[in-house]
């Protein structure tokens, strides 16, 4: 079906849209199953609700963070979430993706801890002394998206012969070696250190949307020991969450994993080898089995790549300017990210489960985030977008019983946009007295 905005009245006419979408949508009008606490690793999350980890590009140079970061995780903990996933933090300088991505480093890690600490008592001063949501720090390296200063400085784990045209990288652009990703290894160790210091409840080895992790994963053309077989495309991951796991057992383990690149053959994971449309899982779920004996305790199932098939794990009504438009509907994409959690936590059902992609439906997400539940296709459903436009959206589902459509995110991508604009991100429409300003000076900046 051709893609197109949501005009829904009502879940009926959403519900209508599917059928004849023919894509499998579950929808109940009973919100309890969102209230379920979910057990991670031994701790109870106060609620099925979660934020997803959303980069704001707004740490300070040195990589600690900003006024606008801390702004936003007081905003996101007084919306009385279960699950608080903080952002993407790289591991190394030269593994930031933009110049105020926020780094972890021995001389920033007070910071950390002072953040996590604000927003807890923010959230209790709104929900209670008795707020407890799980505390999540994602670290990472950019890899090919890499843009630690003023402009990109790729660092890419095997050519890819689609994306390094659209970067400009020439043939002999040279592959990060595997005596560097050996040494990574060590990095992303001290980095899980330093986040159980900061007194996280897990960390987050961020294996998605093609950064350095991701694109391993799909590095079937690499040479050495982290290319060619599945073994050696897995070997960073895999030796990462078991030391972490030897060294730090108290600290839960999750993964935000791209199941799915839609991305063709041989430089995607996750699909079929003769239609980059159609899911192939079998990788991804033998990885999942192997991370899960190895100790992880959750799994945050996402696709796709937001720089080049945004609308893969994000659908939306507008991409950002002078983007495509996708070749087919935004409930299809809906459908399928629903599908893919489905098939990890049908899998693996001691597995805790974290679904995506839902902020495209509006108000409607919470009749279906506790269908979804209820079904045991996930255990927790959480938004990113959302978040930024609406960050108490979970305590008006717990106490309201519903969303008001008047906040709920409309997919327009200005938050994209502003990212592009290479400024700090947020809600250009519901947040618009701070991110208006910015919005705007970026544009101009562009066109100028």
């Amino acid at each position: 079906m051709p893609h197109e905005r949501f005009r829904f009245k009502s879940l009926e006419e959403l519900l209508a849209k599917a059928e004849e979408l023919g894509v499998e949508l579950p929808v109940q009008r009973d919100l309890s199953p969102l209230a379920r606490q979910v057990s991670i690793g031994g701790k109870l999350t106060p609620n099925a609700l979660g934020i997803h980890p959303m980069e704001g590009c707004d740490g300070t140079t040195e990589g600690k963070p900003g006024e606008l970061t801390v702004r936003r995780y007081l905003r996101f903990a007084r919306g009385g979430a279960g699950l608080l996933w903080f952002e993407a933090t790289a591991i190394v300088p030269e593994g930031r993706a933009n110049p105020h991505q926020l780094l972890l480093v021995p001389e920033n890690a007070a910071e950390f801890a002072a953040l996590r600490e604000q927003a807890l008592n923010a959230g209790r001063e709104v929900n209670g002394p008795d707020y407890e949501p799980f505390t999540v720090l994602q670290i990472t390296h950019s890899g090919r998206y890499s843009r630690p200063v003023d402009k990109p400085a790729p660092i890419i784990a095997h050519h890819d012969g689609i994306l390094d045209k659209v970067q400009g990288l020439p043939e002999d652009y040279p592959l990060i070696s595997d005596e560097e990703l050996d040494r990574l290894q060590d990095r992303y160790l001290e980095a899980a250190r330093l986040v159980y210091q900061c007194g996280f409840d897990g960390v987050d080895i961020k294996s998605c949307h093609r950064y350095l992790i991701s694109e391993l994963l799909a590095a079937h053309t690499r040479p050495g020991r982290y290319g060619g077989s599945f073994e050696n495309r897995t070997r960073l991951l895999r030796e990462v969450v078991a030391r972490i796991r030897e060294e730090l057992p108290e600290l839960r383990i999750t993964i935000r994993l791209n199941v799915y690149d839609g991305h063709p053959y041989p430089w995607g994971w996750g699909v079929s080898k003769e239609d980059p449309r159609v899911p192939d899982l079998r990788e991804p779920l033998k990885l999942i089995g192997i991370l899960q004996k190895l100790g992880v305790s959750l799994i945050n199932v996402t696709a796709g790549n937001p720089y080049y098939t945004p609308h893969i794990n994000r659908p939306f009504d507008q991409n950002v300017i002078g983007g495509y438009i996708p070749d087919e509907h935004p409930l299809e994409g809906v459908a399928r990210m629903i599908w893919l959690a489905r098939q990890v936590k049908e899998a693996y059902p001691d597995l805790v489960v974290v679904g995506s992609g839902y902020s495209w439906l509006r108000h409607y997400f919470p009749q279906v985030a506790a269908a979804v539940i209820q079904r045991g296709w996930a255990d927790i459903v959480a938004l990113g977008r959302g978040a930024f436009a609406y960050p108490d959206f979970a305590r008006d589902i717990l106490q309201k019983g519903k969303l008001d459509p008047r906040r709920t995110c409309i997919t327009c991508s200005r938050c994209t946009q502003i990212m592009r604009d290479h400024g700090p991100t947020g809600c250009v429409v519901f947040d618009k007295e701070v991110y208006g300003p910015i919005y705007r000076e970026g544009r101009r900046r562009h066109r100028a």
